[in-house]
């Protein structure tokens, strides 16, 4: 009898495999498609010179994991997903606890959901409601299936909303901040990793306070849990939410046209050129353009006498 009850579940497990793989095939994760991403090309530093936007207009810096401050991963899992690292793609406990906070206070307080259940969101944007959750969780439950933890957490860092037409941390981290994500502080991290829970509400360029607000939340989070020490805390907690105001980089742009066009299909274009001189000999141009009659042109020529001065010393 035994055996038999043994067996009979087996069956049945075999037949849930088989149904998810049909369902698998039937119904294929819709990721994003690569030649979607936005084209960046960068100086020799890593600095944006010109950034181009995809087809809908969305900016996107393309980014790897280890790309990426391990002070923001830090906070990204530990104010929205603490197990992240363990779960399934679904937390049912956070589920639960999401459930019985709506039934008591009659609205949504916390939505439960895991990195990999917003992920899925990003990629398949739908309805709030029951319906659009049990998808979420299904495709949650599909991106585990497909993919490792750090590929999920890849697809998040590079397409969560950032606000207006800006997607991924990257971009973000240049847009508002003026620096790449590898460098973010404690404070930095924090604002970014808080951002898209309302990209809209909580951007630093146009709702400052309401974004310092959000952002010391995360700080105080992440003290209470022991990730970050209470003194790094406390110092972040004064750093104060500048945003400088958001552009897209237009530094050597005829010669960042001209690699786009050479290099199709390519996202990141690097250049041996120095950003800060780049920067430099554009203003001293523009100023210069600014004592002539419209229309006038000019072409600025740098010439390098470093090798020759040595040669000179060297015969003398």
């Amino acid at each position: 009898f035994v055996s038999f009850a043994v067996a009979g579940n087996l069956g049945k497990i075999i037949v849930m495999l088989v149904a998810a793989l049909i369902l698998d095939r039937l119904f294929p994760l819709p990721l994003p498609d690569r030649d979607s991403s936005s084209v960046i090309v960068i100086a020799s530093d890593g600095t944006p010179l010109r950034a181009f936007a995809n087809e809908n207009g969305v900016w996107r810096y393309p980014v790897a994991v280890d790309e990426v401050s391990p002070r923001y991963i830090e906070a990204l899992v530990g104010y929205e997903d603490r197990w992240f690292w363990r779960h399934p793609g679904v937390n049912p406990g956070a589920l639960l606890r999401a459930a019985r906070q709506w039934a008591v206070a009659g609205h949504v307080v916390s939505g439960g959901s895991t990195l990999t259940m917003q992920v899925a969101r990003i990629l398949e944007p739908g309805q709030r409601n029951s319906f659009g959750k049990a998808r979420q969780i299904l495709r949650a439950l599909q991106l585990e299936w497909h993919f490792s933890k750090r590929e999920i957490l890849a697809l998040y860092l590079n397409h969560a909303p950032f606000g207006g037409t800006i997607e991924g941390v990257e971009a973000a981290s240049w847009a508002y901040l003026g620096k790449p994500a590898r460098n973010l502080s404690h404070a930095e991290a924090a604002l970014l990793a808080v951002l898209p829970q309302a990209p809209s509400r909580l951007r630093p360029d146009r709702h400052n306070a309401a974004a310092q607000v959000a952002r010391d939340k995360v700080l105080r989070r992440m003290a209470a849990q022991g990730s970050w020490t209470r003194s790094e805390v406390v110092d972040s907690l004064i750093e104060p939410v500048v945003s400088r105001r958001m552009a897209a980089p237009m530094l050597a742009p005829l010669l960042a046209e001209r690699l786009r066009r050479e290099h199709p299909g390519r996202t990141r274009i690097k250049t041996s050129i120095d950003a800060d001189l780049q920067r430099v000999l554009e203003d001293r141009v523009t100023a210069y353009f600014s004592r002539l009659p419209e229309r006038s042109s000019a072409a600025l020529l740098v010439v390098v006498v470093i090798g020759l001065i040595c040669y000179a010393l060297w015969c003398v």
